[in-house]
């Protein structure tokens, strides 16, 4: 008979000190460490696997949604990487496929410039916490437990896992049901010039007509002229934050990777060979933390603007179904504000929450939870930490104009200020 619980309690090494600690290593962690370091903070990235970039690498999510804008962070990974697909201006839109393998290696080198102490192989275990403050996370590493003190929190888990272990109240999925977005392996495959045996392994499925794939449609890219073909065309029913969910995802979306490879080199794509699948199933939603405010269906949908703006985008409410029936829920969007308050929760005075995560609800996740957006807010995220240092307050409680000011000598613009 299983015994419902245990009381596990250790003392645990403390292995840095830092001004910033960062937990999560995706677009929103990085661009968070930098953001901090180049206000002279000292700051530790905290990353669970072996590369940063998140789903942008370890998913291979590797395209750039067009965003509304390039700008910050964001415009430098284009400018420094992608330099073809620069834009002249701020407010212009693109949507560049590139390399996981090279922007790996480009983050690698971009922190050391920075001065951000990256520690792979860390994943989050839990929080300690005393009167309405973080005091250090404790993650587990190749030693064992170590905690990281710092001055303050920034949560880029993507699954809120730091906010919603202090406590921290949150949200999943779909108002009405808890319901997420559906999980997605992605895959490339590459042009090799000649026919290829198409190869169906033990398990997978045969699809004979669009209309079976697992989203009813083809969704694939190739942008570049180096015969890469990105492809995202699986879709499993799950939440990505449990235990049982992910264990049938894994699996399941593997099958269908197969399954589709199969079907593509029978229709189209006869000399194209399987070249890469991602380590890890993507997920588009798990957790939303209640922040100061949440960001609402009503605010994508009307363009609304805040005075406390820390990013902007006018990338489409795109609902992958969240019964995994064969459909995606895709409307047009004008462009509207995040404001800081989603970042922010009020029961700690040291914690940010930056990423797909923040307070937000099902539809308006569904459009900001983009990389290029998560770069701006983990920017964003990164600069009020700093703040809230030098200026001995609250996260609740700083300068807006102080923020702003230095999100613009990072080289952010935001359109109509």
């Amino acid at each position: 008979m299983l015994k419902e619980s245990y009381s596990f309690e250790r003392r645990i090494e403390t292995h840095m000190q830092a001004d910033v600690i960062v937990i999560g290593g995706g677009p929103a962690g990085t661009a968070a460490a930098i953001s901090a370091a180049r206000c002279g903070k000292k700051v530790a990235l905290l990353e669970k696997t072996a590369q940063l970039g998140g789903m942008g690498t370890l998913g291979n999510v590797s395209i750039f949604m067009p965003v509304g804008n390039v700008t910050g962070i964001y415009r430098e990974i284009v400018s420094e990487m992608l330099a073809e697909y620069l834009p002249s201006g701020h407010h212009e839109s693109i949507d560049p496929q590139y390399s996981p393998f090279l922007l790996r290696q480009y983050l690698n080198e971009k922190m050391k410039k920075e001065q951000v102490q990256v520690f792979f192989h860390c994943e989050f275990v839990g929080t300690i916490h005393k009167d309405g403050r973080i005091q250090a996370v404790v993650v587990s590493t190749r030693e064992g437990l170590k905690a990281f003190e710092g001055e303050t929190f920034i949560d880029c888990t993507g699954d809120a896992r730091v906010a919603i272990d202090a406590g921290v109240p949150y949200r999943t999925g779909r108002e009405e049901d808890g319901l997420t977005q559906p999980m997605t392996l992605m895959f490339t495959m590459q042009n090799t010039g000649k026919p290829v045996t198409p190869l169906l392994p033990e398990g997978c499925y045969r699809y004979e007509e669009e209309s079976d794939l697992p989203q009813g449609r083809r969704l694939y890219w190739e942008r570049n002229n180096d015969g890469t073909l990105l492809v995202n065309m699986s879709r499993v029913k799950a939440n990505g934050a449990i235990i049982k969910d992910v264990n049938y995802a894994e699996a399941e979306a593997l099958k269908q990777v197969f399954s589709i490879v199969n079907y593509l080199q029978r229709t189209g794509f006869e000399t194209y060979a399987l070249a890469h699948i991602a380590p890890q199933t993507g997920v588009r939603e798990t957790n939303q933390i209640r922040g100061l405010y949440t960001l609402s269906e009503h605010d994508v949908v009307n363009g609304t603007r805040f005075p406390d703006a820390v990013a902007q985008t006018n990338y489409e409410i795109d609902i992958h179904s969240p019964d995994a029936k064969k459909t995606t829920d895709e409307r047009k969007v004008d462009g509207y504000d995040i404001p800081y308050r989603c970042m922010v929760p009020a029961e700690f005075g040291n914690l940010l929450v930056a990423g797909r995560a923040i307070s937000a609800t099902h539809v308006a996740m569904s459009s900001m939870r983009v990389q290029a957006t998560c770069y701006a807010m983990g920017q964003a995220a990164g600069i009020a930490a700093a703040v809230s240092i030098e200026d001995s307050c609250s996260m609740q409680d700083i300068s807006i104009d102080k923020l702003h000011g230095l999100l613009e000598y990072q080289g952010v613009r935001f359109s109509g200020r």
